[in-house]
């Protein structure tokens, strides 16, 4: 029986189609952040064509080491990529990981891309690996990224200030999380944003 904590899964939902990351999918990568030049958001690290090369290269290295699981992001409707999130930080012995470095086109901002993507991403989190916590991670001026991540039901953990230093500018981390628990209601609620959505 495959590990799902090693096999990278395939995840298929109705809008969205979460598939391993591949090398050839950067230039698409890149023009789903175009959809907005996410790249030139302060707050956030988003792949641009300078700087392509490097995410995919670091993607690769950490994937060798067991820390992450990259996938690209398909929207069902057109077949395109609209964007990109991970597993990181994963720990099987704890059975914790991160879901984040996520973004999306900008037309695919504030559509059930995201709340798809996420439940297939907690489902398997929670249901093939057997996770005790899923938390989440965001830049404290990243107000957007908040609202989305509290949205799903996660709660705010706290904050680590002075985090980290990104362009020579000192980052202050706001921590979210998901337990165990917490994932039956968490998965309902998405279901039901995902049926309005859809109604």
């Amino acid at each position: 029986m495959a590990d799902p904590w090693i096999e990278q899964p395939l995840l298929e939902g109705r809008h969205v189609l979460l598939r391993p990351m591949a090398r050839s999918d950067g230039p698409a990568i890149v023009e789903a952040a175009s959809d907005g030049r996410l790249w030139e958001l302060f707050y956030t690290v988003v792949p641009g064509p300078e700087s392509i090369d490097a995410y995919l290269d670091r993607a690769e290295r950490e994937q060798g080491w067991g820390r992450i699981m990259p996938f690209t992001v398909i929207d069902r409707a057109s077949g395109d990529c609209v964007g990109a999130t991970r597993y990181m930080r994963m720990n099987a012995a704890h059975r914790r990981l991160e879901i984040g470095t996520t973004f999306y086109a900008g037309r695919a901002q504030r559509t059930p891309i995201n709340s798809e993507a996420k439940l297939l991403l907690l489902t398997h989190a929670f249901e093939s690996m057997g996770c005790v916590c899923v938390q989440f991670r965001t830049d404290h001026f990243n107000f957007a990224s908040q609202r989305a991540i509290e949205r799903l039901g996660a709660k705010r953990d706290g904050l680590i200030r002075n985090h980290q230093i990104l362009d020579g500018r000192v980052r202050d981390t706001v921590l979210y999380s998901i337990l165990a628990s917490e994932w039956e209601g968490v998965k309902r609620n998405l279901a039901m944003k995902l049926a309005r959505a859809a109604a």
